[in-house]
């Protein structure tokens, strides 16, 4: 099968043992693997050279402003984003392919469904539905928003096609890993976020945790993933609420 005129970016850190099954996931079937690593201390510059992805060092600029620099950094301006603990689902490879069966695709942007993958399983749980976002898209017409902590492709009011087959996400190594990585993006997204008024933020906290915790296991149906799920959604609404409380104390001691 010939290749596709897409380069694939990653951004990554310390993912020598999650990096290669994304790039493999890929590296076969799209033109060039583009890995910018920012400052591993392990062996994932090794690794990810040795799964034939083309590695270019960065110091961390923040996740909107990382990965506007791999943006950069592509040959083809038809990209697709992947994390490094991310992985593209055969049905996805199938329905991509055919997007560039013709040529270019129609639309500029095409987005699809993320899926998340419990530590210790291979696949997302049965009738799984979690978030959707853009990750297929020419650079020369969207770009990821020039942001410090957010890091979401800006569209610009062009129009977004879907794409049902989705990515598997293997984010969590353990629940403890998922409880530190979330507690790091609480610290810095309740410093960066904007201060509402004390009485709106005070009835947040009220609803934020059980709002989240429904939201997660109904919504995005994490009651199908028994234990794991519960736990899943507890520590996504705990992260949520421990944000809004953050902001509560900001707006009680502005100075501290």
């Amino acid at each position: 099968m010939s290749r596709l005129p897409i380069s694939c970016f990653i951004i990554a850190q310390n993912e020598a043992d999650r990096i290669v099954r994304t790039i493999r996931s890929v590296e076969p079937w799209v033109d060039e693997v583009v890995v910018v690593d920012s400052g591993s201390t392990d062996d994932t510059v090794s690794v990810a050279q040795g799964a034939h992805a083309r590695v270019i060092s960065q110091t961390w600029l923040g996740f909107g402003r990382q990965k506007r620099f791999a943006e950069e950094q592509c040959h083809h301006d038809w990209v697709l984003n992947l994390d490094a603990d991310e992985v593209v689902s055969p049905e996805l490879r199938t329905k991509i392919t055919e997007l560039f069966r013709s040529g270019e695709p129609a639309r500029e942007a095409y987005g699809m469904p993320i899926h998340v993958v419990y530590p210790q399983r291979s696949k997302p749980r049965i009738w799984a539905r979690d978030h959707w976002c853009v990750r297929l898209y020419n650079r020369q017409v969207v770009r990821f928003r020039d942001s410090h902590v957010h890091d979401t492709v800006v569209t610009d009011g062009h129009a977004v096609g879907r794409l049902t087959a989705p990515i598997h996400h293997f984010s969590i190594r353990s629940f403890d890993h998922m409880r530190a990585k979330l507690d790091r993006r609480m610290s810095l997204a309740a410093e960066h976020a904007s201060i509402t008024s004390p009485a709106l933020t005070l009835a947040r906290l009220t609803i934020e945790f059980p709002l989240n915790f429904y939201k997660y296991y109904i919504v995005r149906r994490h009651i199908t993933g028994g234990v794991m799920g519960v736990r899943y959604a507890a520590l996504q609404a705990r992260f949520r609420a421990a944000k809004v409380y953050r902001l509560w104390r900001r707006h009680r001691r502005p100075h501290a």
